[in-house]
């Protein structure tokens, strides 16, 4: 008898919430934690050889984190960011919006059961994703809007207004 793959579908219920850099920062962290803790397992896995740093390092990283592919585009008016979340719903996303920087990390856990026969076979997989973008203009925060559709995380990011250069006339006294 075959079995079955039950997959919970993704859902775009909730609007995109901005986090403080603070909040951002801590789950950056977490996850540089866990890279650290993964990348030394592979060290001490091949016999604690130096030398080998950035390749444990980045397998690492590609084992832990899924990436987070990104289309840049810029008009008169500002920038337009998406990026490729797939299955990511609005809830386990954080975004962080700096002037110059555009930070997504996202956490989510996948359920699957698999039914054969008798037996319940259940299987869990935690996906993560990190990525900090830097902006090639300086953009506004307080203005940014973000909508997910589809597994596409959309920014609206209006450039930022540049400050006025005033001209400044030396005066004999």
């Amino acid at each position: 008898m075959a079995g079955k793959l039950i997959a919970q579908p993704a859902k775009e219920d909730a609007p995109i919430k901005f986090k403080d850099i603070d909040e951002v920062f801590g789950r950056m962290q977490e996850m540089y934690g866990s890279i650290a803790r993964r990348a030394f397992e592979l060290f001490e896995g091949k016999g604690k050889t130096f030398g080998r740093d950035l390749e444990d390092w980045f397998r690492a990283e590609s084992e832990l984190l899924h990436p987070v592919h990104v289309t840049i585009k810029e008009s008169e008016d500002g920038l337009t960011v998406e990026a490729e979340v797939p299955g990511f719903r609005t809830q386990e996303l954080e975004v962080n919006v700096e002037p110059r920087s555009l930070t997504i990390t996202g956490q989510r856990e996948t359920k699957g059961e698999h039914k054969a026969g008798k037996t319940i076979y259940t299987e869990r997989h935690a996906d993560k994703i990190m990525r900090r973008i830097d902006l090639p203009v300086e953009v506004d925060p307080a203005k940014v809007s973000a909508t997910l559709k589809d597994g596409i995380l959309s920014f609206a990011l209006p450039k930022a207004v540049p400050s006025k250069k005033v001209h400044i006339e030396s005066k004999a006294a």
